[in-house]
């Protein structure tokens, strides 16, 4: 099996500010035997490493990383800690009501702990846990929310509150924001200063960490050979945390798609956001399928994302995941229809990065067919963040053999709606793609969309929350 090494080009704005004078570490050298391999050292790798050493002290872990820790999806998304509350419509289309529930209030109680676990280590990660509001910013799009609320109602939990559209425009800073719900659970943190402060929280637990040593060929076995360009692991266990860059793999490029988001920042603008209203630091939401997401900084910018969507042929992990202009000009147009009164306000900062989706936005954990000792964890769709810590508990579970309550989760081994093969993934997932974005810039201008837009954008996969 071969993995392609397509590490980020440009480094994103909460890299540059975590670490200024970022230091490539040397590359693996020479043959060495562990327990446990680890590709990928983002949010995932890291917390299944850290929770490895919790179970077993003296294990012996090696996280593989192409780039550096963050350099990937970790250090390049908005920085939203979410729940799974809103995809509690697609949890409960697969899990039992005690399943549902279980993995519900788990995403949600690991947003404390993250919280937790960055005063306990003493990791500066901008943590706020000022709530998610999740907007309606068309009239087409007031009300999304309420098969959510009517789910979440069945299993007897109520984590949103309705806001009056008064409150909602108030909150957020515009009036382009008609309707919305509150979860108060979600946090928003400086991604990469949080994977960065894991990585050195591993390392104290004597996690061996090797950044700029990709994976060129997994040889399946027992033990499983991993090697790099100057260097080789044996490992009794591996776990794929390789989150978009997993589709290089055949059998995992059927579960999962990469598509692109991008993110604009702007200047510093304290006073203004002052004067706007938007004093909260809530993070914020619309119900668009190519969703817009934002929040505030430490020092007073907005960090603006869309789900920009854009795919390659063959799955490849190209430029347009790292710096797509073209996209990067939807998240600023975006921007200015929200926030129309700053733009007489610069951006600053921009770039883009890789999702890993799958049809219904949630993860799938498993391990190869055939290979019971190589474990992976696809799929985050853009909620990984918060979510990841349940992903380390999930996968170190599954690599050490326990039979617990993570590696029997409704979430291991399900059976995912598959992606076609090429060219009908590349081709039709296009179409679908420019159907949704004429779709929903007609409901932004208060038209209706077309049918045939209509009827393409209901072919999507489900985006960040499951709308009415």
């Amino acid at each position: 099996m071969k993995l392609a090494l397509t590490p980020a080009l440009k480094r994103s704005h909460w890299m540059e500010t975590a670490e200024p004078s970022l230091h490539i570490p040397a590359a693996l050298q020479g043959a060495h035997q562990v327990d446990v391999a680890i590709i990928g050292g983002g949010f995932v790798g890291l917390w299944t490493a850290l929770t490895l050493k919790q179970h077993e002290p003296d294990i012996r872990v090696a996280i593989l990383e192409q780039d550096v820790c963050g350099g990937g999806a970790s250090g390049r998304n908005g920085g939203f800690v979410m729940s799974w509350w809103p995809k509690i419509s697609s949890l409960t289309s697969f899990c039992d009501k005690e399943q549902a529930l279980f993995l519900g209030q788990s995403a949600e109680r690991a947003i404390y702990e993250l919280g937790e676990f960055c005063q306990q280590h003493k990791i500066d990660a901008h943590f706020q846990q000022n709530g998610w509001l999740w907007t309606a910013t068309s009239p087409e799009h007031i009300d999304s929310w309420q098969g959510t609320l009517d789910a979440c109602a069945r299993l007897g939990v109520a984590p949103f509150e309705r806001l009056s559209a008064s409150e909602v425009a108030r909150r957020t800073g515009s009036k382009t924001h008609l309707a919305g719900v509150l979860e108060r659970s979600n946090a928003t943190v400086q991604p990469a200063a949080l994977v960065r402060g894991m990585r050195k929280v591993a390392l104290a637990a004597g996690v061996e960490i090797h950044e700029n040593s990709g994976v060129t060929h997994i040889e399946a076995g027992n033990p499983v050979q991993l090697s790099t360009a100057s260097g080789r692991i044996s490992a009794a266990n591996v776990v794929l945390a390789t989150n978009a860059w997993s589709a290089a793999l055949p059998e995992l490029a059927k579960l999962i798609v990469p598509v692109n988001s991008s993110i604009v920042v702007t200047e510093p603008i304290a006073q203004r956001l002052e004067q706007m209203g938007w004093t909260g630091a809530e993070a914020i939401t619309d119900s668009q399928m190519m969703v817009d997401y934002y929040r505030t900084t430490r020092d007073g910018r907005i960090a603006f994302g869309k789900g920009t969507g854009v795919i390659s042929y063959g799955a490849k992990i190209t430029p347009k995941f790292s710096d797509d202009p073209y996209s990067i000009a939807l998240t600023e147009a975006d921007l200015r229809r929200t926030y129309p009164m700053l733009d007489d306000k610069a951006v600053t900062h921009s770039w883009s990065g890789p999702i890993d989706r799958t049809y219904d936005s949630l993860p799938v954990f498993g391990h190869l067919r055939g290979h019971e000792n190589i474990h992976y964890g696809i799929g985050w769709s853009g909620n990984g963040v918060g979510p990841s810590r349940l992903g380390g508990r999930i996968l170190a579970s599954l690599a050490l053999g326990r039979k617990d309550e993570w590696s029997q989760c409704a979430l291991v081994g399900r059976q995912c709606k598959k992606f076609p093969a090429e060219p009908m993934r590349y081709l039709g997932g296009s179409l679908v793609r420019h159907a949704v974005l004429r779709k929903e810039r007609a409901e932004m201008a208060g038209r209706k969309a077309a049918p045939l837009d209509r009827m393409l954008a209901k072919l999507a996969p489900a985006g960040l929350e499951d709308k009415s």
